[in-house]
């Protein structure tokens, strides 16, 4: 829709009270967009905004407005993304390559903000915008354009699991760790990805073995500092069996209890390396990672990374 992310800071509010201010905030809110309200004489909106790695999240709540990119505004954009439109209330138009796909609640299309689009939204809107770098979907092959402004969601299945993610990484995500946060927007990269594998009719086992893989990968990044963590307790989070958490992690040398290690010892290994927790004990960053013995702890970082915690902390400092 537009490049929330950049054109204004997280939780801004703008209510302009006459026509003339409403243009210039439309032209500050969607910068490089043609815009317009429907011929309202006001206009107004909130934006909050919240970062997973790469991918940004924003909800936006406002009047009806529509935005327009033309073919030559496309060829001033510097960045490239993929933006998806998931209203939670109202509804969206997503009009790009000769299609035009109407999502509502539980609905979601994409498009590419590096070809010409039209957003409608014709009544006031309360929206989730999901904006992922384009270059980490084109890179796996997959052909973009025949995806661009259709459906997707509303009758279960990966697109489902998609916009649940999706959904439930805004709202998490202003309590998490930089490394959960990371985990979390590879998690969204991943589902939208088997998503348009859907859409374009390649589904398969294979594709509902990583959809349960990248569902386990996210209630790992979200659970990291509880120490009962587990095979068993994500085998009952997500309803679910051992033995599907193992197929589903058939192709990781270390399974699941070993992914759940490896990215807590990455995680503290990260802590150590920040000098901003340089005041934090080893302790404290161990049991905040959800390590309850410090002898496996220190055992286990010496395996994985050939120093003793105390050693590898003080390198990182020097």
């Amino acid at each position: 829709m537009c490049n929330l992310a950049s054109t204004m800071s997280t939780d801004q509010v703008a209510r302009p009270e006459r026509v003339g201010f409403w243009s210039d905030w439309l032209d500050r809110l969607f910068h490089g967009l043609t815009s317009d309200v429907y011929g309202d004489a006001d206009f107004d909106g909130h934006v909050s905004t919240v970062h997973a790695g790469d991918v940004v999240l924003t909800r936006l709540e406002a009047n009806r407005h529509r935005v327009m990119r033309s073919a030559s505004q496309v060829r001033g954009s510097e960045v490239g993304y993929l933006k998806i439109v998931a209203p939670w209330t109202g509804c969206a138009g997503v009009e790009q390559q000769g299609r035009e796909a109407w999502v509502t609640p539980d609905q979601w299309s994409i498009y590419d903000t590096t070809e010409a689009y039209a957003v409608a939204n014709p009544v006031r809107v309360e929206h989730l915008i999901v904006m992922v770098p384009k270059e980490r979907l084109a890179e796996r092959g997959l052909a973009l354009d025949p995806l661009m402004a259709r459906r997707l969601g509303g009758s279960g299945g990966v697109a489902r699991l998609a916009l649940e993610t999706m959904r439930s990484a805004y709202r998490e995500l202003p309590g998490m760790s930089d490394t959960a946060a990371q985990g979390v927007g590879d998690a969204i990269v991943q589902f939208v990805h088997l998503s348009m594998l859907d859409l374009a009719g390649v589904a398969s086992a294979v594709t509902q073995r990583e959809a349960l893989r990248e569902r386990i990968k996210r209630h790992v990044a979200e659970h990291i500092a509880d120490p009962q963590l587990s095979v068993d307790s994500i085998a009952l989070a997500l309803n679910c069996s051992r033995r599907n958490l193992y197929n589903a992690f058939a192709e990781e040398p270390d399974g699941v209890a070993g992914y759940v290690l490896r990215r807590r010892l990455e995680a503290c290994r990260q802590a150590f390396d920040d000098s901003r927790q340089a005041h934090r004990s080893i302790t404290d960053i161990a049991v905040a990672f959800g390590f309850s013995s410090m002898a496996h702890f220190s055992r286990t970082f010496r395996a994985q990374l050939g120093l003793a915690p105390s050693d590898y902390r003080r390198g990182a400092a020097s």
